[in-house]
């Protein structure tokens, strides 16, 4: 073997470092449960976005981001440390003042609960996804929960942000879908017994079905 083909043999053969690690290198069933796990906790931090309660919001996402990281050591075999997540969560998510002030918004009368609901879900999942898959680089990295590189975790969160925002905003999307549609399923049954009890006509329970349908 000439000094070329080795070098190519010696390239081919090198794991991935922190500069070179893509998303293709890791296409492994370990990379896929880690996207399930974010892709998971990103939903779970919209819907904890909803909640009405200013403040209680921003904790109840917290604790979800921390039970993602939990979830993540156990599928990358690292030990996970509580202390360690909440100082990196505090440090890296720099966004976590504007979650907060998306959070009181939402006690301003009528104005607030509708600006500060519809941004509070977005910017939860986004910073969701943004912090699960920056920790997913440093631990396929080869980094565990006692060396984060505060820098370099803040470099890939506001790189996956972006990306982060518009997984969010569908999946906010789907989530008010899914309650309409919910909801228009009560409405439909309520419907159906008025007509029943003879409350309202044939005739007018097939105009609101009709109408209740249209708005989904």
């Amino acid at each position: 073997m000439d000094e070329k083909q080795q070098e190519t043999t010696e390239e081919q053969t090198q794991p991935p470092t922190e500069e070179s690690a893509t998303d293709e290198e890791y296409d492994s069933p370990t990379r896929q449960r880690a996207d399930h796990i974010v892709n998971i906790h990103v939903a779970w931090s919209v819907g904890a976005g909803l909640v009405p309660i200013p403040l209680l919001d921003v904790v109840a996402v917290a604790a979800i981001q921390l039970d993602m990281l939990k979830q993540m050591c156990r599928i990358y075999n690292i030990n996970y440390s509580e202390s360690s997540g909440k100082a990196m969560l505090s440090t890296v998510t720099g966004s976590s003042l504007a979650r907060a002030g998306a959070s009181l918004v939402k006690a301003i009368p009528g104005l607030g609960t509708v600006l500060g609901g519809v941004s509070m879900p977005v910017l939860a999942g986004a910073s969701t996804y943004a912090i699960g898959h920056a920790v997913m680089r440093h631990l396929e990295s080869g980094g565990n929960f006692l060396d984060f590189d505060f820098s370099k975790i803040k470099e890939w969160y506001e790189e996956h942000l972006k990306k982060g925002k518009d997984v969010a905003v569908q999946m906010y999307k789907n989530q008010k879908k899914s309650s309409k549609a919910s909801e228009a399923v009560k409405e439909l049954e309520e419907l159906v017994k008025m007509r029943d009890d003879g409350i309202i006509t044939e005739e007018e329970f097939q105009l609101k079905k009709k109408n209740l349908l249209d708005l989904l």
